[in-house]
C-alpha cells in the first residue's frame, strides 16, 4: 500500500507497546517483522518508533518502557479524532473512564488514553503534524484491530457514541462477529467472548498486524523467545495466529487469502 498521509476520525490510526523492557521488544519485533526503531530525540521522553526496516516515512508503531516496572508489558491501539479534550466528554458521558487526559505531544499532535465502559483500554490521537502510521495493510504494519468483550450491547452504544460507529453483526458456527462500521466503511471489529476464554479474561483491545505466511511468522516468533497462544487458524478471510511476545503482550499476525 502507499504512504497514508490521513485518518478519518474514528478510525484506527496508531499502535503502541508499553514494554518493561525495551531493548528485548526491539530485539524481537526486530527479528519478527523486520522493524527498526528509531528515537525522535530526547525531548520524547525515550519514546522509541518502528520503522519498516529503517526507511524513513515508514513508520508503524511506537513504543514506550512501561511506567511501573511491574506492568504488563501491552500494546494499545489509537483512533483518530478531531478534538481530543471533546472525545474524552464523550468517553466519560457514556460510561468510560479517562486514564490520561488529553495532552499536547510537541507539534506532532494531541493524545489521551481511556478505558471503555466495559474496562477495556484505547487511545485517541488528534493530529497535527503527524497523522499516525505511515505505511498499513501490507506485512509488518497494522491491518485490523479489534474489541474483545461479553457485553456486546454496551460496547456497540458506548462507541456509537464515542466514535459515531455503526455496526453489522455476523453469526457462523455459532461464533458471532461485530464489524465496526464508520460511513458505512468496516474500520475495526469485535469478537464476543465466550467459553473459549478463561473465565476471569477481562475486555482489550488487540492489533493484528499483515505478514505473508502466518506458519513461518508463529514459528519465527517462538524462535526469538516469543510464544504462540493460537496456533495458526484458517478462517474465512484469511488464517491467523494469537502471539505474545517475551514480555507477554499480546497481538494478532493474520495472512489474509489472495
Amino acid at each position: 500500500m502507499a504512504e497514508k498521509t490521513s485518518y478519518a476520525p474514528g478510525e484506527p490510526c496508531w499502535v503502541e507497546l508499553a514494554s518493561p523492557d525495551v531493548e528485548a521488544a526491539e530485539v524481537f519485533y526486530g527479528g519478527l517483522f523486520g522493524w527498526d526503531c528509531a528515537s525522535p530525540g530526547p525531548q520524547y521522553g525515550g519514546y522509541t518508533t518502528f520503522t519498516l526496516g529503517g526507511t524513513p516515512g515508514t513508520e508503524v508503531a511506537g513504543l514506550l518502557k512501561a511506567a511501573d516496572p511491574a506492568q504488563p508489558s501491552d500494546w494499545i491501539c489509537y483512533f483518530s479524532v478531531a478534538d481530543a479534550g471533546a472525545t474524552a466528554e464523550l468517553v466519560r458521558a457514556a460510561g468510560g473512564r479517562v486514564r490520561v487526559p488529553p495532552m499536547d505531544v510537541m507539534d506532532l499532535g494531541r493524545m489521551a488514553v481511556f478505558t471503555d465502559a466495559l474496562g477495556a483500554g484505547f487511545g485517541v490521537w488528534e493530529p497535527a503534524a503527524f497523522a499516525g502510521a505511515r505505511r498499513v495493510d501490507e506485512p509488518g504494519t497494522l491491518l485490523w484491530t479489534e474489541l474483545a468483550c461479553r457485553d456486546v450491547e454496551t460496547a456497540r452504544t458506548f462507541y456509537r457514541t464515542v466514535f459515531g460507529w455503526e455496526f453489522t453483526e455476523e453469526q457462523e458456527g455459532g461464533f458471532s462477529y461485530t464489524e465496526w462500521l464508520l460511513e458505512g466503511r468496516s474500520v475495526a471489529g469485535m469478537v464476543r467472548m465466550d467459553h473459549r476464554w478463561p473465565d476471569d479474561a477481562t475486555p482489550y483491545w488487540i492489533p493484528y498486524f499483515a505478514v505473508d505466511n502466518c506458519d513461518a511468522t508463529a514459528d519465527k516468533g517462538r524462535a526469538l523467545g516469543g510464544s504462540v497462544r493460537v496456533p495458526p487458524t484458517d478462517i474465512p478471510p484469511g488464517r491467523f495466529a494469537l502471539m505474545a511476545d517475551p514480555c507477554g503482550a499480546h497481538f494478532m499476525v493474520f495472512t489474509p487469502k489472495d
